[in-house]
């Protein structure tokens, strides 16, 4: 077995009292497309963060091509940060830039890329998801939730990187431009090679874009297995959660008015 992508062993994390990570345990490995799903506030965003090394994890070890990184930091951080792409939810354009600095901020930020260039490779990124080179140069605010969607896939993928993360890729979008934008991501995670680790609580989404899904509940990753055995994973709360019911083992907390 190849050493995989990314490995986390053991890795926890709290916040105060409020233990948010207990002891992940999960390996990805190169070319694979994993999907982190579970409820609002379960810690999926803490997990990315964590391996992105935005916070530090109080235990446990996080490895990226089999470099211990859970605790690297300036030169040694950017080196390993430099094989990463990543969506965020709602898009996170800078409202300041033109679309195509949008998608070329990598290029000209991290790889020292000339503006001549980069705006090159920015156009036909843009083309890669759909979108002509007119849209180069409006703002932002002028595109529709879908295009800054898209756009924000542009800028993920422009540096061609090993690695890409997805932030609840579909929210906010209706059923349709969804369906184009999971169908977007897996035409350029493929066409990349890349490694795609994703976190969303939209089951198409999941089903659509996933070789493996693992469910995060409570701190810790109660099942993990092929999409094509979500629907038979004899998990009641898995079970309860891609069917969306509001009876089961997983109780929400709702506050009476």
């Amino acid at each position: 077995m190849d050493v995989p992508k990314i490995s986390l062993k053991g890795v926890k994390k709290a916040f105060g009292p409020k233990v948010v990570l207990d002891g992940v345990d999960l390996d990805i490995q190169r070319g694979e497309s994993v999907v982190i799903i579970g409820g609002s506030g379960t810690g999926k965003s803490v997990l990315l963060k964590s391996i992105l090394g935005i916070l530090q994890p109080d235990a446990g070890t996080i490895r990226i091509d089999g470099e211990d990184t859970t605790h690297i930091t300036g030169r040694d951080r950017e080196r390993a940060m430099a094989k990463f792409g990543m969506l965020f939810q709602g898009a996170a354009l800078f409202d300041s830039l033109p679309v195509w600095e949008n998608v070329a901020f990598g290029l000209m930020q991290g790889q020292r890329v000339g503006r001549k260039e980069a705006r090159e490779r920015a156009v036909a990124t843009l083309g890669a998801v759909g979108l002509g080179p007119d849209v180069a140069n409006l703002s932002p605010s002028e595109l529709s939730g879908g295009m800054q969607k898209r756009v924000g896939l542009a800028r993920a993928i422009c540096t061609n990187p090993e690695i890409i993360f997805f932030d609840e890729p579909t929210t906010g979008l209706d059923p349709i431009m969804a369906d184009v934008i999971n169908d977007l991501i897996v035409k350029c995670v493929k066409d990349l090679g890349a490694t795609a680790l994703s976190i969303t609580h939209d089951m198409a989404s999941a089903r659509k874009i996933a070789d493996r899904i693992a469910m995060l509940y409570k701190g810790k990753l109660i099942w993990v297995g092929p999409v094509s055995e979500i629907d038979n994973s004899g998990n009641a709360y898995v079970d309860q959660f891609i069917h969306g019911r509001a009876e089961g083992p997983i109780q929400m907390q709702i506050r009476a008015f």
